[in-house]
């Protein structure tokens, strides 16, 4: 099924009840994410500039601690359902075509659940409060993703030892 509209993004995002860590539930394959990455979390906390700093955070295949600090701005208009992030370093944040989408598509009303994609539908991250969710809320924010056209075959469950991977 090819979409040629946009998804749809949950209609605004309190962005300061956003902020914190999320557990990595499961993903579309990327290359900087391997299959054998796991205990992936994402913790998000507001900069003195407005803009939000992004840690994310993953145990690799070998055992290690891996970690890539970004930097996410809200597109404008967006009601904070859309951002735009980056991991480059600061010096070169500036180039075009560095930053990647960072769609917020649904998020449940008590801020435990998100579905997160891109307008391409090549990413999709279902996150949650809990290294764990109940399989019928998986279902639920995973027939949303489907809806809007995301293809799930080759989806990934992150393995998340309950333990955080936060220092």
């Amino acid at each position: 099924m090819r979409h040629h509209d946009d998804p749809a993004t949950a209609p605004s995002v309190d962005l300061e009840r956003y902020l914190g860590t999320w557990y990595e539930i499961a993903r579309l394959p990327m290359r900087h994410e391997p299959p054998d990455y796991r205990d992936i979390t994402a913790t998000y906390s507001l900069q003195d500039d407005g803009k939000v700093r992004v840690a994310n955070r993953a145990i690799n295949g070998d055992g290690e601690r891996q970690e890539s600090i970004g930097e996410a701005t809200p597109v404008r208009g967006s009601h904070n359902s859309k951002l735009e992030v980056s991991f480059l370093p600061d010096g070169l944040r500036w180039i075009p075509f560095t930053r990647g989408d960072y769609w917020i598509l649904r998020v449940d009303p008590d801020y435990r659940v998100a579905l997160v994609g891109s307008p391409d539908r090549k990413y999709l991250w279902l996150l949650a409060r809990e290294p764990r969710i109940d399989s019928a809320t998986r279902l639920g924010f995973l027939a949303t993703a489907q809806a809007q056209g995301f293809e799930l075959d080759e989806l990934i469950d992150t393995p998340q030892s309950g333990t955080t991977t936060n220092p």
